[in-house]
C-alpha cells in the first residue's frame, strides 16, 4: 500500500495520501495552532479504507501542533496526541524522467523500431511508472533514509509481445526486482543492490 503522507504547501494548501485515496484541502497555522479545512479524497474503494477514516477524523480534530527532530506531531485542544509523522526528504529523484543509459555495466542504445526509449518515472504518491522497451510498467516503491528504495515485487507490466525488437525487457524488469538503494551525482542515477557496481544508470530528461 502507499504511504501515507501530508505535503504543506507555502499557500495554504495540503495534499497527501490517505492510505487509500489522495487528499487535498486547505490549512492555516498560528502559534502552535493548525486547522484544516476542506479536505476533499479521491473515491476509490481499498481495504485501507478503516485506516483512512481515522487519517481524516484526526485532521478534523488537530488543533495543535509540534515540530521537533524532524517530527510533526498533530494533537487536540486538550494535547492529546493524534499522530505524529516524520519528516521525508523529499528525494530529488522523484517527480523526474529517468532515461536508461546503462544496463549491467553495458551501454544501451535504442533499435530503430522501438517506440521510446526505456525510462521510469517516480510520482510522489509511491506509484512508479515506465516503459520497458516494449510495455509499459507500473508499480509501487517506498524510499527510505540512507538512499535506500524498494520496488514492490509485483510490478505489473503489459503483455504486448515484441519480437521484433532486440531488446532485452527482463533485465530492465530485473533491476527494479533487486535493486535496494540508489546514488545520485547531479542528474545521474544509479540504481545498486548492495554495495556493487550499478544494475542500471539512468539520467534525467527535462522537457
Amino acid at each position: 500500500s502507499s504511504p501515507i503522507y501530508l505535503e504543506f504547501g507555502i499557500d495554504g494548501k495540503v495534499t497527501g495520501h490517505a492510505g487509500c485515496n489522495n487528499l487535498t484541502g486547505n490549512y492555516t497555522v498560528e502559534q502552535g495552532t493548525i486547522k484544516f479545512s476542506d479536505i476533499a479524497t479521491t473515491r476509490s474503494t481499498c481495504p485501507q479504507i478503516q485506516v483512512e477514516t481515522e487519517v481524516l477524523s484526526i485532521l478534523e480534530n488537530a488543533n495543535m501542533f509540534s515540530i521537533n527532530e524532524g517530527k510533526l506531531v498533530l494533537k487536540s485542544f486538550d494535547s492529546t496526541v493524534l499522530a505524529s509523522f516524520k519528516e521525508i526528504e523529499y528525494s530529488e529523484i522523484i517527480n523526474k524522467y529517468w532515461k536508461l543509459i546503462t544496463l549491467n555495466g553495458s551501454e544501451v542504445t535504442i533499435s530503430e523500431n522501438q517506440e521510446r526509449e526505456q525510462h521510469f518515472i517516480l510520482k510522489n504518491d509511491g506509484i512508479v511508472t515506465g516503459f520497458a522497451g516494449c510495455n509499459q510498467l507500473n508499480g509501487q516503491y517506498t524510499i527510505d533514509e540512507g538512499n535506500r528504495i524498494n520496488f514492490n515485487q509485483n510490478l505489473a507490466v503489459t503483455l504486448k509481445a515484441c519480437t521484433s525488437l532486440e531488446i532485452d525487457e527482463s533485465s530492465f524488469l530485473k533491476v527494479f526486482e533487486l535493486a535496494d538503494n540508489y546514488t545520485l551525482r547531479n542528474d545521474t542515477l544509479s540504481l545498486n543492490v548492495g554495495k556493487r557496481a550499478p544494475l542500471a544508470v539512468f539520467e534525467a530528461i527535462y522537457f
